[in-house]
């Protein structure tokens, strides 16, 4: 009867402990999946051959997680506890210690304190230092600087040095590949040469991270490969029917429509009258193709077209030439490459600037010369003539 009772004992206490224990594993489980306690991003810093035991004690008394100890049992039954990369990483407000262990364990760049970005744009140049704004986990402009016509100021380089710097270069749509070339030369944390200028329209404009002292003609093949790949998927992807032999025509007609129109719901609409144009044997007569006649795509003309420029006889006048220019007059982007090869479906011919930032399309030279009409009316009252592309036929 005493070895039953004690049995009896044994068994229920072990049933309390096990039951405790499925609680506290319950408990434990929901502690580190549900959110944590920060109210805003934090940059966290991973230190070189940092232990999981330390940087867990970091994150408790950065307030990052409650529990140092949660932390390390739960990134040890996940299988990461040996999985810490090195670095500085952006922990946005409200993370739980599963996030936070998935974030330090992925690795890639870095993605907090400070971030200096090298901005490539169609009229100049600019290198940019921003700072996290902890509340809303995103980077604002503090400073820049021109850096063909300035010297770095000492706050600048200095950021770019911090440990935990995010180092970028930002390449606008629409520029041209002797802009980029010639301006990742002034980038002054990059280094290596440029090489030669590329083919026009094969670099991909788009946000690059880099390392410090990233050398720029990878730099320049990584714009390259992205471009083809995209182009490459777009090509692809087209529907029948479209008047291009090739993908690099498919690319000349995508540099067109960045070059008319920074208006998204505009590209395909825009790439719909040339490619009308196209179908009907019509010239294209667009603007953009005869300033890069006259640029070479070396800087911006900044004024109207001269009618001596506009009579001058060049591969890219596309007034007094059939068909595509030979090659792309800038870099698209990945938008206006979609529409180049997916433009709408309508029966535009003409467009022409409508004062608002748009244009006005039209099917018949008639509608067009109205439009054209409003618009001269619309510079008038604007004291001076702009430079707009109107699209007229012969």
């Amino acid at each position: 009867m005493f070895w039953r009772g004690l049995a009896s004992t044994f068994l229920t206490l072990l049933i309390v402990i096990l039951i405790g224990a499925a609680i506290a594993v319950a408990w434990g489980r929901a502690q580190y999946t549900s959110a944590g306690p920060s109210a805003a991003a934090q940059c966290v810093t991973v230190a070189q051959g940092a232990s999981l035991n330390a940087v867990s004690k970091q994150l408790a008394e950065q307030g990052v997680v409650s529990s140092a100890y949660i932390l390390r049992t739960g990134a040890d039954y996940e299988g990461k506890a040996g999985g810490l990369k090195f670095g500085s990483y952006l922990v946005p407000p409200g993370a739980s210690m599963q996030q936070v262990v998935d974030t330090l364990t992925a690795g890639g760049p870095s993605t907090c304190g400070v971030e200096v970005v090298f901005r490539v744009g169609v009229r100049g140049n600019s290198v940019v230092l921003r700072d996290l704004n902890a509340a809303s986990g995103r980077y604002e402009d503090r400073a820049s600087y021109d850096p063909a016509a300035q010297q770095e100021p000492a706050e600048i380089a200095q950021a770019a040095d911090r440990p935990g710097a995010r180092l970028r270069v930002a390449v606008a749509e629409g520029v041209t590949s002797w802009q980029i070339v010639e301006g990742l030369k002034t980038a002054p944390f990059l280094a290596g040469e440029t090489g030669a200028v590329p083919p026009e329209g094969s670099l991909a404009p788009d946000t690059y991270e880099v390392d410090k002292g990233a050398d720029r003609g990878k730099l320049i093949q990584q714009m390259r490969d992205a471009q083809g790949q995209r182009l490459a998927q777009a090509w692809e992807a087209r529907p029948f029917g479209l008047p291009y032999e090739t993908a690099e025509e498919a690319l000349t007609m995508a540099s067109i429509v960045e070059k008319e129109t920074g208006i998204p719901q505009e590209r395909r609409v825009v790439a719909s009258v040339f490619v009308n144009r196209l179908r009907d044997g019509m010239r294209l007569q667009t603007d953009p193709t005869v300033i890069y006649g006259v640029t070479e795509g070396r800087g911006i003309l900044d004024r109207g077209l001269r009618r001596s420029e506009l009579a001058r006889r060049t591969p890219y006048n596309t007034y007094l030439n059939e068909g595509l220019p030979p090659t792309p007059i800038a870099n698209p982007g990945l938008a206006a490459i979609q529409a180049a090869l997916n433009p709408e479906d309508t029966e535009y011919l003409f467009f022409v600037a409508d004062g608002s930032g748009g244009h006005a399309f039209a099917r018949t030279l008639a509608e067009h010369e109205a439009n054209v009409a409003r618009w001269r009316e619309i510079e008038a009252t604007q004291g001076a003539e702009t430079d707009s592309p109107v699209q007229t036929a012969d």
